[in-house]
């Protein structure tokens, strides 16, 4: 059974929500028309996005203009309460006090990155700005909770109607800046380090009878098979260090090795440097360097500290040949940057097309919880908790950032490594079944 959808215009950016809607998350076809005589004498469950009602046996939606323009340009937002959660872009008439497509769309595209705003500290758009932070709903996926409520009064509208939504998923996923605090950085490096910071720990490494502080690898790998998980890699392979791209030589022995031990075991991607911000040749360089040690194409990528300018960092990246993208959430709050949990295609706002560059949010990262909103472990398992509860409500993805310091021996971390421990261990005992 397939959905039609009637709208008085074609438009692109109304085929691109419906089909994220409708295709990824709940499980229908659906196809459009222009021809009202058409949808008027269709029989099966039918979608009408115009002003102009047609019959009892449709679902209406009344169009705001957002998905009708063609640029970009600022817009009245007033938020309202909604079936108890925030909504926009309100309808006065119809099957819904909103209009969920616009809504969506806004949110999903990170329309309000494209208008002029105020850059943070790092060049990047600051959350303070964002809707969902001035609105209160940053932290939960509203889009999918929106899309739920859909489902579930069109399906009293249309008792046949099947919606198949997605399943509960988690990736764990790993940022590599410094693989190592101490190995392989060299004597004059670590003399330098050791004149500045005394350390018989730095001495302990380096010859051999104690492991280095940031060597979590083995410890990650087994806990991965205990629990079954599929993480992914992200590492910094900048050739020059500077005040951002602290890490080792990706020449180095002790990289390289760690390079092509992880690209035989999981999925590894790119860590563009902060030098190679705006750079795709750059990009594609550091790109090449993790393919020839990784002996595979590199087609997944996430900014280092999150730096991302839309749309032409996206659009740099496609030109590098990464087709999976990891950036969406911000470096400054833990959260759901673009309102949703599960993976979507990028929208190019500024060109007006659907693009083949799947965007996968994350909802949580260390760096955010202990450097930005000073949380100590406890705090940060109970913010986990949090985010794992509102991703399984949803039945969408949870994607989490990890750094291997973190997990480490380094005693600024205490606790982090036996928190991380019993949240992934939660993960793996609570089940979600799929559900409308």
């Amino acid at each position: 059974m397939s959905l039609l959808i009637y709208s008085h215009i074609s438009s692109r950016r109304l085929q691109y929500i419906c089909h994220f809607i409708f295709e990824e998350q709940l499980g229908i076809a659906h196809r459009f028309t222009i021809d009202s005589a058409a949808f008027v004498a269709h029989e099966g469950p039918k979608l009408n996005y115009s002003d102009t009602s047609f019959s009892s046996n449709e679902w209406q939606v009344v169009p705001h203009a957002l998905l009708f323009e063609k640029n970009i340009q600022s817009q009245h937002i007033e938020c309202f309460e909604c079936d108890n959660y925030p909504a926009f872009f309100k309808c006065d008439a119809g099957n819904m006090d909103f209009d969920i497509f616009a809504a969506s769309f806004y949110l999903l595209t990170r329309y309000e990155e494209y208008l002029p705003h105020n850059k943070d500290e790092y060049g990047r758009f600051p959350h303070t700005a964002s809707l969902a932070y001035k609105e209160g709903f940053l932290n939960q996926p509203l889009v999918q909770i929106w899309i739920g409520n859909l489902a579930k009064k069109m399906m009293a509208v249309f008792p046949n109607i099947h919606f198949k939504r997605p399943s509960f998923r988690f990736i764990p996923t790993y940022d590599i800046d410094i693989a190592y605090s101490f190995k392989g950085k060299g004597w004059l490096r670590n003399i330098g380090g050791f004149l500045k910071s005394p350390s018989l720990q730095r001495i302990a490494v380096l010859a051999g009878l104690q492991k280095d502080p940031y060597d979590v690898y083995l410890l990650l790998h087994s806990l991965h098979q205990q629990q079954q998980l599929r993480p992914i890699y992200f590492f910094l392979v900048a050739e020059s260090r500077g005040q951002y791209d602290k890490n080792l030589s990706p020449y180095s022995l002790y990289m390289w090795r760690l390079l092509k031990q992880h690209a035989k075991k999981y999925d590894v991607g790119i860590h563009p440097s902060w030098k190679s911000y705006g750079n795709v040749k750059t990009i594609f360089k550091e790109k090449k360097i993790l393919e020839t040690a990784a002996d595979k194409p590199i087609t997944q990528s996430r900014q280092h500290y999150i730096r991302l300018n839309l749309p032409e960092t996206y659009e740099q990246l496609v030109d590098a040949g990464i087709t999976q993208e990891y950036s969406m959430g911000y470096g400054s709050i833990n959260g759901f940057r673009a309102s949703v949990a599960d993976p979507f295609f990028w929208y190019n706002l500024a060109k007006e097309t659907a693009t083949p560059l799947r965007i996968f949010p994350f909802c949580w990262m260390d760096a955010n919880s202990f450097y930005e909103q000073k949380q100590d472990h406890n705090s940060s398992l109970k913010e986990l908790e949090y985010y794992l509860r509102q991703c399984q409500a949803v039945n969408g993805l949870m994607m989490t950032i990890v750094h291997n310091n973190f997990l480490g021996t380094d005693p600024v971390f205490a606790g982090w490594k036996a928190m991380y421990e019993k949240f992934i261990a939660q993960v793996q005992a609570t089940t979600s079944s799929p559900s409308v």
